[in-house]
């Protein structure tokens, strides 16, 4: 957090980096150099109880619980089952004003990794969208300016 021009990376799920630490890291760098990232499983926005780790013929069994997979004997975390919308929702909890949240899940990651026709609504960009409610809940996807989901 101390390297001024390093950019991080958060599991902001409320698990793996709670929200009081969220909030610390974000009053230290701010959201042009905070990506949130979901690290997730195939189980991610699942009602599944178990999975699979890795590979599904050889892959580790994992735990479903408490918004987080966890090793079969419960001693540490097996992955992350955040999508994005419950990062944003992790960072309003924390305390981050809804504009720098979406910031950190959008245009920090794209500049990171040097995606110049994402991340921002610009004409010329790629137009890939995500619309959500009051609660964070999202209601549609466009990617590249076509609608793909819409939520009934």
């Amino acid at each position: 957090m101390l390297i001024d021009e390093m950019t991080v990376e958060l599991i902001a799920d409320g698990c793996h980096v709670p929200p009081e630490l969220l909030n610390m890291v974000y009053k230290s760098k701010g959201a042009d150099k905070i990506a949130l990232v979901t690290d997730s499983m195939r189980a991610a926005g699942t009602d599944e109880k178990e999975c699979l780790l890795g590979s599904l013929k050889n892959g580790q069994k994992a735990l479903i619980e408490d918004g987080v997979a966890k090793l079969p004997d419960r001693s540490a975390f097996a992955g992350s089952i955040a999508t994005m919308d419950r990062l944003v929702r992790t960072a309003l909890a924390a305390g981050i004003p809804l504009c720098d949240s979406i910031k950190m899940v959008t245009s920090t990651p794209a500049k990171l990794l040097g995606l110049k026709s994402k991340g921002v609504l610009f004409p010329g960009n790629d137009a890939d969208l995500v619309l959500f409610d009051r609660d964070i809940t999202v209601s549609d996807v466009w990617v590249g300016g076509e609608r793909l989901w819409h939520k009934a």
